[in-house]
């Protein structure tokens, strides 16, 4: 009896110890969320990615258990630029943020903060070229920017600005096989710590769109920052090797651990067949062998894996009626915060421009394959407001009315598709698997199918560049304004 007894308790111990680690399914931050830069402090973890063209921008967000992210803060109030690759680090009680800059010149600048919760600096220009900064301070006890192209600059203690004259070259990357089939080498997104007795320097190769096999994480060692760098015999770490996968250009690495020693590569990817919902954050288990390189676990991106412990948040998406600005909500380039106002759950949107391109529209990240959006839509003014799905000013679909007639939208085109008649309507845009459709009601109740419809597979980075992705928001052009009530947004 004390024997069974003794077995069921160390069944049910197995079972709890299971359940308490639980497992998790990539992407564990669906959509836009490109060139993933992670940080451990303590038991909580944050993370950011590249905001390129949206504003406000550097969106940190934060977890516990590396699956489950809610935004905490920006670091960016306006518009510098693309901003690229950004690289978050905790040094001296300081968090900073490392950026690069792609605007009417390029450079480099980093913000910074006493919380990752923000307030963040203006952004200080480190004036500096070469791309994906990453900060890691050396043996010496001093601390160094490592770029794009094996490049290196000494900071200055506080890790505001760079020692003139300190640029070096360091490290030349690892030569993938001639075959394999890349966007090019672009040895980029450097991601470098000392663990153990080595620095590991974690890159990327083979360009981040093109080709779905291009993009990779590359791995090499040093005891010192100054080298000599062994490349891992066994590399990549992680790679796309036949366009029959799921996720394509699997690359641009960072590596994170968890208090009881586990470790995780935290990387982006594009899934195939949804190239336009942009690279998206996935993360798989690895560890370190007895020789002290770095192995992936071996399990299946596409399935289920295990995570250290998983814990209950808020999901990312289901404050979107608040429209908090910045932590779920961004422009496009111009950002302007006095745009928006928010009263008793109601947005208030200034007009702008004359066409949807110019509208700056104001948009959040879906991450699903299929979903729809509605409001109920009040006009104040001569204007013209809707829903939209946006991937640049050129490239968008909208639906929307100006009191008289209602309007379908295509490349920036308005085009008018029947009789309004009155300064209040609900529209609903639905993309079901890039098939875009429209819907309008009087009473929000009984809908009405616009007859028209459109494919948006082809608005993607590889046909298009800019490294954006169809977005869902609402937008408002001409003089006035428009205000957007019972805002839902339903994965299908």
């Amino acid at each position: 009896m004390k024997r069974a007894l003794s077995l069921l308790i160390i069944v049910w111990s197995l079972v709890v110890a299971s359940f308490a680690q639980g497992t998790y399914t990539n992407p564990i931050l669906g959509g836009d969320f490109p060139d993933p830069t992670i940080l451990r402090d303590g038991q909580d973890y944050y993370i950011t990615h590249s905001a390129f063209d949206y504003q406000p921008g550097l969106v940190v967000y934060h977890s516990r258990d590396l699956v489950n992210w809610t935004p905490v803060s920006y670091a960016l109030r306006t518009y510098l630029g693309s901003i690229w690759a950004p690289d978050i680090k905790k040094y001296k009680g300081k968090y900073y943020i490392y950026i690069t800059v792609h605007g009417d010149r390029r450079t480099n600048c980093v913000v910074w903060a006493d919380s990752p919760k923000g307030p963040w600096s203006d952004p200080i220009d480190l004036n500096i070229g070469d791309i994906d900064p990453c900060f890691v301070e050396g043996e010496d006890g001093k601390c160094y920017l490592v770029m794009s192209g094996g490049n290196r600059w000494t900071l200055a203690d506080d890790g505001l600005s760079v020692v003139p004259g300190s640029k070096v070259h360091f490290y030349d990357g690892w030569q993938y096989p001639a075959e394999w089939l890349t966007e090019g080498f672009c040895l980029e997104g450097p991601k470098l710590y000392r663990i153990g007795d080595y620095f590991y320097y974690i890159s990327a190769e083979g360009g981040t769109a093109g080709p779905p096999t291009s993009h990779m994480v590359v791995v090499a060692r040093s005891k010192s920052i100054h080298g000599p760098w062994e490349n891992m015999p066994t590399n990549p770490l992680i790679h796309t090797y036949t366009r029959d996968e799921r996720w394509w250009s699997k690359g641009h690495g960072s590596l994170i651990d968890t208090p009881d020693g586990k470790w995780y590569c935290v990387y982006h990817a594009y899934e195939n067949g949804f190239y336009n919902l942009g690279r998206q954050t996935l993360m798989e288990p690895v560890h370190f062998t007895a020789d002290g390189w770095i192995v992936a676990d071996g399990g299946d991106a596409n399935g289920e894996l295990p995570c250290p412990t998983l814990q209950k948040q808020e999901g990312r998406l289901d404050r979107l009626g608040e429209f908090r600005l910045g932590l779920d909500w961004r422009f496009y380039k111009s950002f302007n915060p006095e745009r928006v106002k928010v009263e008793q759950g109601a947005l208030i949107l200034q007009g702008k421009g004359n066409s949807l391109g110019s509208s700056a529209p104001l948009m959040f990240i879906a991450g699903a394959h299929r979903y729809e959006i509605e409001a109920e839509i009040r006009l104040q003014g001569k204007v013209r407001a809707g829903l939209c799905i946006y991937y640049n000013d050129k490239y968008n679909v909208g639906t929307a009315f100006d009191g008289e007639r209602r309007f379908r939208y295509r490349r920036d085109q308005a085009n008018g598709v029947g009789k309004a008649s009155t300064d209040r309507l609900w529209l609903r845009l639905r993309n079901d698997a890039h098939i875009v459709t429209a819907y309008w009601s009087t009473d929000g109740k009984q809908w009405n199918r616009e007859t028209w419809g459109q494919e948006i597979s082809g608005f993607n980075h590889n046909t298009l560049y800019e490294f954006q992705s169809v977005l869902p928001g609402v937008f408002c052009e001409g003089d006035g304004y428009a205000t957007f009530k019972n805002f839902k947004y339903r994965e299908l």
